[in-house]
């Protein structure tokens, strides 16, 4: 797993924690459930409104991988391409029925087992590419449910102060309770805020670029697949791999 997420979300609430003591301030005056109840029940809430129930359970799931996506990068692909088109060149496409099973990529074993069955070259390709569209439009509706909630926790969190200001306004009669009740006013702007910068944006960021990722090792495999079936010579199939990777990994794959 890329613990980047965890470690990036820790830091941020480590240095906020930190500021507020360096300024005086107590770690335990930021936990108020009223306002932090308002701002993310009332976040979550809008963002279940403004999507249907699938999306929901969708974004649920996708939290998860936020934090323990095990990010496999497509520069892997190659190898396993190279040796199976070596096979492939050597014994006949029918010979790589034996090594589907040696395959850990379901992706690529989809793809090869297309390959082996003899399914069109054009066809193949619209059938895996399709897969990839699907799931980059999954994946992308499940990190615009976290956008979502960095646009309206915000908001919200003004809301939370505006009732809590009226509370205080209600109160007035009652002075040694003032400075209580607007400091919990300003909780709820807060937690808004901060929710919304240290918690929904950057898991939404994640979530874009963990299916980013994913989305490009499977467009190689397609690639591989395809030069597979082709009967392309081996080492042009790496040639012409490496050079759809970025230039350091690339280099990586050439030594």
């Amino acid at each position: 797993m890329d613990p980047a997420t965890l470690i990036g979300l820790g830091l941020a609430f480590l240095v906020i924690v930190t500021a507020n003591i360096l300024e005086g301030g107590h770690p335990a005056s930021l936990l108020m459930l009223p306002p932090m109840l308002l701002v993310f029940g009332g976040t979550i809430a809008v963002c279940l409104a403004g999507g249907t129930l699938r999306d929901f359970k969708a974004s649920v799931l996708a939290l998860k991988r936020a934090f323990t996506a095990k990010i496999r990068p497509a520069s892997d692909v190659i190898p396993t391409v190279v040796s199976l088109a070596d096979r492939a060149r050597r014994e006949g496409l029918l010979s790589l029925e034996d090594a589907i099973g040696e395959l850990d990529d379901p992706f690529m074993v989809r793809g090869v087992t297309l390959a082996v069955d003899g399914t069109d070259p054009d066809e193949l390709r619209d059938i895996l590419e399709s897969e990839v569209a699907a799931k980059r439009a999954d994946d992308k509706q499940s990190a615009k449910f976290f956008t979502d909630a960095g646009g309206y926790a915000p908001t919200i969190g003004i809301v939370g102060t505006v009732m809590s200001l009226v509370h205080v306004l209600e109160n007035l009669a009652k002075p040694d309770e003032l400075g209580h009740m607007i400091a919990a006013a300003f909780l709820a702007t807060l937690w808004g805020v901060l929710s919304a910068n240290a918690i929904w944006l950057p898991i939404a960021a994640k979530l874009k670029r963990v299916s980013e990722l994913e989305c490009a090792r499977m467009e190689m495999v397609i690639e591989g697949v395809a030069a597979i079936q082709a009967g392309s010579n081996p080492r042009i199939v790496a040639l012409k791999l490496r050079s759809l990777l970025p230039a350091d990994q690339a280099e990586t794959v050439a030594a």
